[in-house]
């Protein structure tokens, strides 16, 4: 058996163009995926109501409620996600939380300071009319300094007017 330099030079050439076409293979979409549609995203009368920012604090209860533009009074769905947090917070009777408020870029930094902690006392109060003892409770404001989305938009500013409940312990 003979071994013939120019013989392993072609297999040589041909093994790297194969695993070179194979690192450059590009995996076909699956188009089932490609075209679905995205998550349900939608701002009712200037709030937002998509859960795409939406976290947990507990298992089907959510930590955020949303407010309308320049406001902080609580809508009917954000009453029912505070009796949610209300009702978990009774059967976890050792949990403190942290209600923190938030604002859209709109206004004056001091402006939405003052608007992210009526949000946060207005999440604040609700839980207290449904039993949770305001010594459980703390709330902080950060304004408009910690958005949830960048943009400069009616979607993006409608999912930074919010408040979020954090669990301290």
């Amino acid at each position: 058996m003979s071994f013939k330099f120019e013989n392993f030079t072609k297999y040589l050439v041909i093994m790297f163009t194969a695993l070179f076409l194979a690192a450059c293979e590009t995996t076909p979409k699956d188009d089932a995926l490609s075209s679905a549609p995205s998550a349900a995203v939608e701002v009712v009368d200037g709030v937002y109501v998509g859960s795409e920012t939406v976290e947990m604090l507990a298992v089907d209860v959510p930590d955020r409620v949303f407010f309308a533009y320049d406001s902080y009074s609580l809508t009917n769905a954000a009453q029912d996600t505070l009796a949610k947090q209300a009702k978990w917070l009774k059967a976890n009777g050792s949990v403190t939380i942290a209600i923190e408020g938030h604002a859209d870029e709109r206004g004056t930094r001091e402006y939405n300071l003052a608007l992210g902690d009526r949000r946060a006392n207005a999440a604040k109060d609700y839980l207290m009319t449904q039993g949770i003892s305001s010594s459980r409770i703390t709330t902080i404001s950060f304004g408009k300094e910690r958005p949830v989305n960048n943009a400069s938009n009616n979607k993006a500013w409608a999912q930074n007017r919010r408040s979020v409940t954090v669990r301290t312990n």
